[in-house]
């Protein structure tokens, strides 16, 4: 009954996501790969009660199916983070799914007689194959799981140079289905069968309920290309005077794990240029506060500046040592602490002020201000005699 549940739940999540209106490429993998999890729980349920036995003739067919998954995972994180390739590269992966088949060959097309046959004596005469396949089956779970992480990580790191606000941009959803895949790999290696499809069930059941009652995963809309890259790029942001090729940039500096030399390497922006840029960014920061708009984009300030927003970001990687986000955070941090200082604020609450300066939640604000303080703003305000309201 319970392996009942786990393919009715399955199958009830593929079919909420093939009938969704204005769906995305990633639905439509995770409606695929939810029917193909589906398909696999059936086949296990089929052999746990001997019913797979009358129909001698499919079995060996679900044999290659764990060797879907890890590809299936990877195509759907490399969807939702709009890291995607070209169909015929994606197709790629697929590659060890199709040479298994051709592994099991032998089997699948032997009589029905010596299929049962195998299957009530434990794989015996295949034993060999079935070694391979299991160790396959092993590398791709571990290599399409820390290739899935690899990718989130990596999309984190674009949000952070792209936006100032991280909150609803949340990929925890995400992280933890990576995270519950990666759960059942290690249950395949030190369990048996019974235990790996019973995990599965726990993963797809869960995966209903945090993914349409709290997450959204089938509703929630990551920011594609379009917001991210929204300002329009201009390629001669601010007259400046000639300078020699050699004076170009060149940055050693390190943000968020990656190399700004290597990030920049391609860059046109000249010494000259990138002094003009931080010299009125400076400028803005000081008299207009673009920061305390809490959803304040790099492509936002970009447009404000006029200048071109790769540019932009290369300039706070260089000039500021730090990624757009924490660079406009940090100015929030700063805001604070000088509108806390003033006698006339005083009457306001500390996440009143912290909203003026641009933090949209309390989580935020104090994340961010331990992070550039070392303190939490209530140690902070003690440290510095300030009262404010409660």
């Amino acid at each position: 009954m319970f392996y009942v549940v786990g393919i009715a739940v399955t199958l009830f999540l593929a079919t909420i996501l093939i009938s969704k209106r204005g769906k995305t490429e990633a639905d439509k993998i995770l409606a695929l790969w939810l029917v193909v999890i589906g398909l696999h729980l059936t086949s296990f349920y089929l052999f746990i009660t001997g019913k797979n036995l009358t129909f001698p003739y499919l079995l060996g067919l679900e044999l290659p199916f764990p060797l879907l998954h890890g590809p299936f995972l990877y195509l759907y994180t490399a969807s939702v983070t709009n890291q995607r390739r070209a169909w015929n590269l994606r197709m790629l992966h697929f590659v060890p799914f199709f040479l298994s088949y051709i592994l099991f060959m032998p089997f699948i097309l032997s009589p029905a007689e010596e299929k049962v046959f195998v299957y009530q004596n434990e794989g015996r005469g295949y034993e060999s194959t079935t070694t391979v396949s299991f160790i396959f089956i092993i590398i791709s779970g571990i290599v399409y799981v820390t290739l899935s992480l690899w990718l989130l990580a990596k999309h984190k790191r674009k949000i952070r140079d792209q936006f100032s606000f991280a909150e609803r941009i949340n990929l925890a959803w995400l992280r933890y289905l990576i995270y519950g895949i990666g759960v059942i790999w290690v249950v395949v290696i030190f369990s048996d069968d019974r235990a790996i499809y019973s995990t599965v069930v726990v993963f797809v059941i869960l995966l209903g309920y945090f993914g349409i009652k709290q997450v959204g995963i089938f509703t929630q809309k990551l920011p594609g290309p379009s917001q991210i890259e929204k300002a329009k790029d201009i390629e001669n942001p601010l007259p400046t005077s000639k300078t020699p090729p050699d004076s170009l940039i060149n940055v050693e500096a390190t943000t968020g794990g990656e190399s700004q030399k290597s990030k920049y390497l391609k860059s046109s922006l000249n010494a000259t240029s990138a002094e003009n840029i931080h010299q009125v960014l400076t400028e803005l920061m000081r008299e207009k506060k673009p920061y305390t708009n809490p959803e304040l984009t790099l492509a936002e300030l970009a447009e404000a500046l006029n200048v071109n927003r790769n540019n932009l970001s290369q300039v706070i990687n260089t000039y500021e040592q730090k990624n757009f986000y924490d660079y406009i955070n940090q100015k929030r941090v700063e805001e604070f602490k000088r509108v806390a200082s003033l006698p006339e604020n005083q009457k306001y609450t500390l996440l009143g002020l912290a909203n003026d300066c641009g933090f949209n939640s309390k989580t935020s604000f104090n994340r961010n201000f331990k992070n550039a303080t070392g303190l939490s703003p209530t140690e902070y305000l003690k440290q510095a005699n300030i009262l404010l309201a409660p």
